[in-house]
């Protein structure tokens, strides 16, 4: 007989392995390229030492004459909070009942719930990971009828999703709103408020993922982006946190090793992945075509292809901004973890647990992490390409 107990084991031995894998290995290919590592994790806190620049202590001499004057390696030390992740799953009382003499209709309902927490959590890591650690997923523009409105971009949203609206001074001006419906061609939004409607006060407004307002990953749109702290220190006071950025509406061949060959001459950095948009991917095979030049394709880690610029894996993803292409050394990105994935358990160590009130039971999922680049002046960005 299918129990709850059964549940526990199948979750803790059977499906923790199989999830952990799947976040790990098949969010995108960008992640396949990060070292993900327990090391320079204090308490609550990521706290590493970075070196910049080069040691002092070389010089030319006389034969006789007095050696160089010893200078040590430059550091200085990156300090970001852990993020806390989290994934959640709900069977009802109900179902657990219905299906306790039948271990196969209970296998089906366990992997129909794994299944969908594995979609939505790959989805929304993918997505942290280009984001800035806002939690900010689109600007609303309009709205256009009791539940529907229209946003600058739908790259970052999914039917089911649930989000809070805020204001343009950050305000929250309503919580868990579950969207309904994404119409990509006219980026209009359905939501589930068909009674009382969404309250919108301006026009700068913006969606935020449920509850994860700042509390995201670092991702690379804090590396590229115009703030002026980085890791708890001022790019003004450090030039080498900020990274090449060049605008450029034609994508060419040179324009990208510009860009290549700027991080190698003043970062000693070697260039090893290159994602952009599918608009600029679109771009580019069309400026290869358009020269006769032939389209090399590679094969990545984890079964993805590349298409491959002088031998370095170039790819599309949703996620990047319109008309953008991030140029990285891989080599220099960690992602810092307390612990891998690991489901959350009481004092009892159940980590199925009835929801109070409610005749349903939940079990979820958590990773403490965070996003580092060691060294940002080695990494590039081309914006404003036009896509097409």
């Amino acid at each position: 007989m299918v129990t709850l107990t059964t549940a526990e084991n199948a979750l803790k031995t059977l499906y923790l392995g199989v999830v952990t894998e799947q976040l790990n290995t098949a969010v995108n290919p960008l992640l396949t390229k990060f070292e993900q590592t327990t090391s320079d994790v204090w308490g609550k806190e990521i706290r590493k030492l970075a070196a910049y620049g080069v040691n002092g202590g070389v010089g030319a001499g006389s034969e006789d004459g007095n050696l160089p004057t010893p200078g040590q390696n430059n550091y200085a030390q990156f300090v970001l909070e852990l993020k806390n992740l989290y994934g959640t799953i709900e069977i009802s009382d109900k179902a657990i009942r219905a299906s306790q003499n039948s271990s196969g209709a209970f296998v089906n309902l366990l992997n129909a719930e794994m299944e969908g927490l594995i979609k939505a959590s790959k989805f929304n890591f993918g997505r942290m990971l280009y984001g800035d650690g806002s939690g900010k997923l689109c600007r609303v523009e309009t709205k256009t009828g009791l539940n529907t409105v229209i946003v600058d971009s739908v790259k970052n949203l999914m039917e089911g999703m649930i989000v809070d609206l805020y204001n343009s001074s950050d305000e929250i001006d309503a919580s868990g709103i579950r969207i309904n419906g994404v119409l990509h061609s006219t980026r209009n939004i359905i939501i589930d408020r068909t009674t009382e409607g969404l309250p919108f006060t301006d026009s700068n407004g913006y969606f935020v993922m449920q509850g994860s307002y700042q509390k995201e990953l670092t991702g690379l749109g804090a590396l590229f982006g115009n703030t002026e702290t980085l890791y708890g220190l001022e790019k003004s006071k450090n030039p080498w946190l900020t990274p090449y950025k060049k605008t450029s509406a034609e994508l060419t061949d040179v324009v990208i090793q510009r860009a290549i060959d700027h991080l190698d001459e003043t970062a000693g950095s070697m260039a090893d992945f290159i994602v952009c948009s599918s608009g600029v991917k679109r771009a580019y095979q069309n400026y290869l075509i358009t020269n006769r030049t032939n389209i090399d394709i590679m094969d990545l880690k984890g079964g993805y292809k590349a298409m491959s610029y002088n031998g370095i894996p170039l790819i599309s993803d949703r996620f990047v901004p319109s008309g953008t292409m991030y140029i990285l050394n891989t080599k220099d990105f960690h992602l810092h973890q307390l612990c891998d994935w690991r489901w959350l358990e009481g004092d009892d160590g159940r980590v199925i647990k009835q929801v109070a009130g409610r005749p349903v039971y939940t079990a979820t999922l958590v990773k403490y992490a965070d996003l580092i680049c060691d060294r940002p002046v080695g990494q590039a960005m081309i914006s404003g390409i036009t896509e097409q």
